[in-house]
């Protein structure tokens, strides 16, 4: 993919989650970072398993109706504290609120540029 390829998939999922009422969306532009694992981040919060799930399956559903991509790996869908969905340049992690406070990921990958959605 190339980058605004990444974008527009990482903006898709912006907004799948905002549709699907998950807090505290953030899209992280990881591509000046020369460590990075991928070239964005969508990372969002939902209040309970069900909604988490509820936020990865729209996901899922809007990337693949919008481009015809399946993630290449998904974790964490079956206890729904914190599932990550791989589509290789854009990973879309979406944590119960306790989780995301716990592991913090947006302040450890703080280098990288917040986008507006």
């Amino acid at each position: 993919m190339s980058k605004k390829e990444s974008e527009i998939v990482a903006r898709l999922a912006a907004q799948a989650l905002e549709d699907k009422k998950a807090e505290d969306v953030k899209i992280i532009d990881l591509t000046s970072l020369h460590n990075a694992p991928c070239e964005f981040f969508v990372i969002a919060s939902g209040n309970v398993p069900s909604h988490v799930s509820a936020l990865s399956d729209t996901v899922h559903e809007t990337i693949k109706k919008a481009t015809g991509l399946n993630p290449s790996k998904l974790e964490g869908y079956t206890n729904a504290e914190w599932i990550l969905m791989d589509y290789f340049d854009v990973v879309v992690h979406i944590f119960q609120k306790e989780k995301r406070a716990f592991y913090r990921l947006d302040e450890l990958w703080a280098d990288g540029e917040t986008i507006k959605i």
